[in-house]
């Protein structure tokens, strides 16, 4: 089924979700859900599990194709009519839960092979890198804060360590908008706080969508935060706005 551009969005959006259902023998997953995020803007998303929340992120990326509704990127592309493969290379980067970094190659060479325009694994290693990509690995390893453990395999480091130098990798794809699943996950309370340092300093240059269960972190973070609930928006605001709102504590806490 072809979704139709709509004609007019009145303002620059990085991602526009507008009245997208989705469902599964029946079971409405994603049931009329818009959300609209503007150029580099940070949007925290909570909900209770089975709220819609990787769906929502399985529909953005291509996994999954909405039964109707408008996802729209950059205000001119329908997501929807691409696959997983083609919406990255649009733009939009997506880190799930579980890092996946090569842990038999040094933290250096995931950056290196994950490089835009990057070739295969031996082509990557044994290819002399120019000078500008160079520089580039080396920003990003002093953005993740991995410069002293770039000759490290990255089997040997922490898990928030791994789950940072998969956000690197990601950002070296130039992807416009990221979506990141629960990254302060399994993490220490030191490691969570300089991850929303790092989210935002991303948020500079990068739209991020961050779906997370660890309200410290979302609190660190400063953003705006929506809920969802049985596959739509319950709520949208501040944290403090959103964790006040009665509908939002009669879902998270029961009826």
């Amino acid at each position: 089924m072809s979704l139709a551009i709509p004609k007019h969005i009145e303002k620059e959006y990085a991602l526009y979700m507008d009245g997208v259902s989705v469902s599964f023998d029946g079971f409405k997953a994603i049931n009329n859900l818009s959300l609209y995020i503007e150029p580099g803007e940070m949007r925290a998303i909570i909900g209770p599990n089975g709220a819609g929340k990787t769906t929502m992120m399985d529909i953005i990326t291509g996994k999954t194709k909405p039964d109707s509704g408008s996802v729209i990127f950059n205000n001119e592309l329908d997501l929807t009519q691409y696959d997983e493969a083609a919406v990255a290379n649009l733009g939009v980067g997506r880190k799930f839960q579980k890092p996946s970094v090569i842990e038999s190659l040094t933290v250096f060479e995931n950056l290196e092979l994950s490089l835009k325009g990057g070739r295969g694994v031996w082509q990557a290693l044994f290819h002399k890198l120019t000078a500008e990509k160079k520089q580039k690995i080396d920003d990003i390893l002093e953005l993740i804060a991995l410069s002293d453990r770039q000759e490290d395999l990255a089997a040997n480091l922490s898990h928030g360590q791994k789950q940072w130098l998969e956000i690197g990798m990601l950002i070296s794809q130039e992807p416009e908008l990221l979506l990141i699943d629960e990254p302060a996950a399994g993490m220490t309370d030191e490691e969570t706080m300089k991850t929303a340092e790092l989210f935002k300093k991303l948020a500079k240059k990068h739209s991020l969508v961050v779906v997370e269960h660890d309200m410290d972190f979302i609190k660190a973070l400063e953003c705006k935060v929506t809920v969802l609930h049985e596959g739509s928006v319950l709520a949208e605001g501040s944290l403090e706005s959103v964790q006040n709102n009665q509908k939002v504590i009669e879902v998270y806490l029961g009826r």
